[in-house]
């Protein structure tokens, strides 16, 4: 996927530089047009600290005015409340991320995770309703499981946890499928949305380029460690005792998480593959240092999607 570039006389303004999916737009468009915001200080040419939750957001951001694009890789619950100070600084068109957390994690058992999908829903319809407010043409991305190989928190600490062990546990059968998204793709795609005037007032699903069972995930995992598969199934009873025991030394774990192994976390990307040309990576990791263990098995033709 290669990004449509923007105007060169028009400067973009990236929200959360710091994030994930921002230093996979620096790596991937290094000689970008553009600002790079984030809370942390880095002596970088275009590096800007600032707080996007500061009162004084519009006056701290005035010698880099006027603005017409943003990239907003933050939460979308702190891109929202930001709009009107963007829009105060002539901001035109922003491109923002939610995630489909919003729909997974709604019906959840764990009252923590029912929260996080409710301030999903509501930071989204507030984000959309300050952009109409106020004048900005909007595009909202909705990826799924992001990676980005030993910087995320997810596929990434999964990978850590088999180097480690050289086991990884699962819960039931693992038959639940998945989408996972690279970061450098959510990045590059943003671009191209941007430069896209079909995308404007558009939600789009942005979900990695294969559909795979769980089982199939852990399994590329060990390969690109360059390790045997080796996957220990319990059921699921076990699995939640089992992280009633360790809570106390995982945070965050829950087992909740273990019981989506066995539910399809999957969404369709028509609608962005149509408009601007939307077509990410297949799960194939990769890390530094590691030689991936060869495939082996039969070629299968590839799923229709």
């Amino acid at each position: 996927m290669r990004p449509s570039p923007l105007p060169p006389a028009t400067p973009l303004l990236v929200l959360g530089a710091s994030s994930l999916i921002g230093r996979a737009l620096a790596r991937v468009a290094p000689k970008l047009n553009a600002y790079w915001l984030s809370r942390s200080m880095r002596d970088t040419p275009g590096w800007i600290t600032a707080d996007l939750a500061s009162p004084r957001l519009a006056q701290d951001l005035s010698g880099i005015a006027p603005l017409s694009t943003v990239l907003a890789l933050t939460p979308i619950w702190i891109t929202a409340p930001a709009v009107p100070a963007l829009a105060a600084l002539g901001v035109k068109r922003i491109l923002a991320i939610s995630s489909t957390s919003r729909f997974t994690k709604a019906a959840s058992p764990e009252a923590a995770e029912r929260e996080v999908a409710q301030r999903l829903a509501a930071s989204e319809a507030q984000f959309i309703a300050a952009c109409a407010e106020h004048g900005l043409a909007y595009t909202l991305f909705r990826p799924t499981l992001i990676y980005d190989e030993g910087f995320d928190r997810n596929i990434s600490r999964l990978a850590a946890l088999i180097r480690r062990t050289r086991v990884a546990p699962l819960s039931g059968n693992g038959r639940g499928r998945r989408q996972p998204v690279h970061a450098e793709d959510l990045a590059l795609g943003a671009l191209q949305a941007l430069a896209d005037p079909r995308t404007e007032g558009q939600v789009y699903n942005t979900p990695g380029g294969e559909t795979l069972t769980y089982r199939q995930m852990v399994e590329r995992l060990f390969a690109a460690l360059g390790l045997k598969p080796n996957i220990i199934a319990f059921p699921s009873w076990i699995w939640r005792l089992a992280f009633l025991v360790a809570k106390p030394v995982l945070p965050g774990a829950t087992a909740a998480m273990g019981a989506r192994m066995a539910e399809d976390l999957v969404f369709d990307d028509a609608a962005a593959r149509r408009d601007f040309g939307w077509s990410p990576r297949p799960f194939r990791p990769s890390f530094p240092g590691v030689t991936a263990a060869p495939d082996r098995r039969r070629k299968s033709p590839p799923q229709s999607r």
